[in-house]
């Protein structure tokens, strides 16, 4: 919760608004004069990008806490998969087909926030990238079951707005690439991939490479569309390879379904252990 204690002190933004007020001279009016945590050309700067790093954390942990989100249920998966009433417009014919997996991300998320409607929306809320796409899919769902849900953005070229189903005090904007999947990291206790691109593949290897190596307790990854992702990634030649290990193929399931990863969810062995060692190494 956010502490409303009084404080002895004259509080930041009370000196922000009196130097509003300050005569303009070349002293006042010079840039070294400003206070530091008000001036954004000196946050910017290189030297500066720890603080912002660090900033960067901050924001979105305490506003999390404060809103009492304890876990969350992660849905990662691409921006260009549209919803099925518009699959007509899609590029190719392969987004066109994968379309089916936009309903399936909408319906998972709305099962699971309806679950977390039962501990006043303090466990597995869903939280995704808060673009279009599989990302509008889930924040939609949420929204669809009168729940909350949170929207890890990052500023890009394009592709960058928020999508309009984000709960708005839980929509989140990034710099930082590596500090955003923190974030999405840090509470989750279940992790939905659907096909997407190589933000898709960052996020999904960086969650299984945390997991298989110990690093991250054992959550349950669910790759929605088998054929897609055998298509996309040759799992038992790596294992063949010895690259990873046959049981590294036990750190996530394909499913179909969202009826078929909420059962998954439930029936998964190990959640919440670490592992200790490596297989094959």
């Amino acid at each position: 919760m956010k502490d409303e204690r009084p404080r002895p002190f004259r509080d930041a933004h009370e000196d922000i608004e009196s130097t509003q007020g300050t005569p303009q001279t070349a002293q006042s009016m010079a840039a070294a004069y400003r206070l530091a945590f008000a001036d954004a050309e000196f946050l910017c700067r290189d030297e500066l990008r720890p603080v912002r790093l660090q900033l960067e954390l901050l924001k979105p942990e305490l506003l999390m806490s404060e809103a009492g989100i304890e876990s969350t249920v992660v849905l990662f998966g691409g921006a260009r998969i549209p919803e099925p009433a518009k699959k007509a417009g899609a590029r190719t014919g392969t987004l066109a087909e994968l379309s089916r997996f936009y309903e399936e991300a909408q319906r998972f998320a709305r099962i699971m926030t309806e679950r977390s409607k039962a501990n006043d929306h303090r466990e597995n809320v869903i939280v995704t990238g808060g673009g279009p796409g599989v990302m509008e899919a889930g924040n939609r769902g949420a929204a669809e079951a009168g729940g909350v849900s949170i929207g890890l953005n990052i500023v890009l070229p394009h592709e960058q707005a928020p999508n309009e189903y984000v709960t708005p005090s839980l929509c989140f904007n990034f710099h930082y690439f590596g500090i955003r999947k923190m974030h999405f990291l840090m509470r989750a206790r279940a992790v939905a991939v659907f096909p997407g691109g190589f933000g898709t593949l960052d996020e999904l290897f960086e969650t299984l490479t945390l997991v298989q190596t110990g690093r991250m307790e054992q959550i349950p990854i669910l790759l929605f569309g088998k054929d897609f992702w055998t298509r996309i990634v040759n799992w038992e030649a790596l294992a063949e390879a010895g690259t990873i290990s046959e049981e590294d193929l036990s750190l996530f399931r394909f499913v179909e379904t969202a009826d078929e990863a909420v059962a998954a969810i439930d029936a998964w062995d190990g959640a919440g252990t670490k592992r200790r060692e490596i297989p094959g190494r």
